[in-house]
């Protein structure tokens, strides 16, 4: 069966489905899409997903868009990464989409790749706020566990974790949430575990 992962290696959210791929031991290719040009708001990408977003897994030709669902069809199809309570994982991944990724994902964008004469130092530091109050949820179950959701790496894990591993400033230092560094030490460890820069083609650098 063919997968391809629609994805640029900037994206965390393209990181969180590509990892969790990785990870299940799913065989799958990456398709580099040029979003930092326009590509993913083109009429022949938004054939492919009207959503203009990565990622979007071709599943043998089903299309599946959304880092959530992806994963969710990586733990049917696979059996892995799901833990003993779905419900659980669609907890803590809905958290991330919210809380987590939901802040992390913009302020990073809006620090690192949006033109300085367009950056809002008042948006940039409200998104900051809000995304410390759920670092701070993480940090704090965290501290009584090693895994969000199960006994064991879980797509909630993966998910929660997916922008935490990228090294561009964000207002995100792992040395000021010990828990949070454990944890992401933990799911690095694991093995096949990778960056994202070296799980998919990046636009810069």
């Amino acid at each position: 069966m063919a997968n391809t992962l629609y994805c640029f290696g900037e994206s965390g959210n393209a990181y969180k489905a590509a990892l969790a791929l990785e990870l299940a031991g799913v065989d799958w290719t990456p398709r580099f899409v040029d979003f930092f040009k326009g590509e993913a708001r083109s009429p022949e990408f938004r054939a492919v997903n009207p959503m203009g977003e990565v990622p979007v897994l071709d599943a043998d030709g089903r299309i599946l868009t959304q880092s959530g669902v992806i994963q969710k069809w990586v733990m049917d199809t696979t059996g892995k990464l799901a833990g003993d309570d779905p419900y659980e994982v669609l907890r803590w991944t809905i958290f991330d989409n919210q809380k987590v990724s939901g802040m992390a994902g913009p302020l990073r964008f809006m620090m690192n790749f949006l033109p300085e004469d367009k950056r809002n130092a008042d948006v940039n530091a409200f998104m900051a706020g809000r995304l410390k109050a759920a670092l701070q949820v993480l940090e704090a179950e965290l501290s009584t566990r090693d895994w969000l959701a199960s006994d064991s790496l879980t797509c909630a894990d993966i998910s929660c974790a997916g922008y935490l591993f990228y090294d561009e400033p964000f207002t995100f230092t792992r040395a000021d949430w010990p828990a949070i560094d454990a944890w992401l030490t933990r799911i690095s460890e694991t093995p096949g575990w990778k960056h994202p820069y070296d799980l998919m083609q990046r636009a810069f650098g």
